[in-house]
């Protein structure tokens, strides 16, 4: 399966984001590059918008800046969908509290393949609710099995994943926690 971009926004107004956040932190393309992971000529076309990156791009890079993925997009007049190696995650709302910010997120994983997420920052976590299908989810090497009605969560500072099990879809939301980075 071919990568996809992973937000149907502007690659333009997302790059502008991305640099104003990473230049915020006092952060050089070269160090961001080599903290996340991500090719700096990649980091750099992204911060162009002459790149549109996958979501697993995206979190490593927004992981090494400690702030939610919803940094980079606009507040949406409508919720904004986001394409993963093998999920498709709808943003829905972000709550702000205190020192935390909450992402909700409507997902759809289909049997076959797996979504693979690099570590968010310390302290992230990851809550999953499974309406429909059988879920496996949550850090690489210990992935915890939710089916339909069951709930999940982790802390999700490690590389995490997500698999349908079996052959149907898994419809879930996903809350991701992320409490400002130390």
């Amino acid at each position: 399966m071919e990568p996809q971009p992973a937000m149907d926004a502007d690659p333009r107004v997302v790059g502008d984001r991305l640099r104003r956040l990473r230049q915020e932190r006092g952060v050089s393309l070269s160090e961001l590059a080599k903290r996340s992971g991500v090719d700096k000529a990649i980091l750099a076309d992204a911060e162009t918008g002459t790149h549109n990156p996958t979501l697993e791009t995206l979190w490593a890079i927004t992981a090494q800046l400690g702030v939610p993925i919803g940094a980079l997009l606009a507040d949406p007049p409508e919720p904004q969908i986001m394409r993963g190696t093998a999920m498709e995650a709808e943003l829905l709302e972000v709550f702000e509290d205190e020192r935390v910010t909450y992402e909700l997120y409507r997902v759809t994983v289909p049997p076959g393949l797996t979504q693979t997420s690099p570590a968010h920052h310390e302290g992230v976590s990851e809550h999953v609710t499974v309406f429909t299908g059988t879920l496996s989810a949550g850090p690489i090497h210990e992935p915890l099995t939710a089916g339909p009605g069951d709930h999940i969560s982790w802390v999700s500072d490690v590389p995490h994943g997500y698999r349908a099990r079996g052959p149907d879809v898994v419809r879930a939301t996903v809350l991701i926690r992320y409490p400002a980075k130390p």
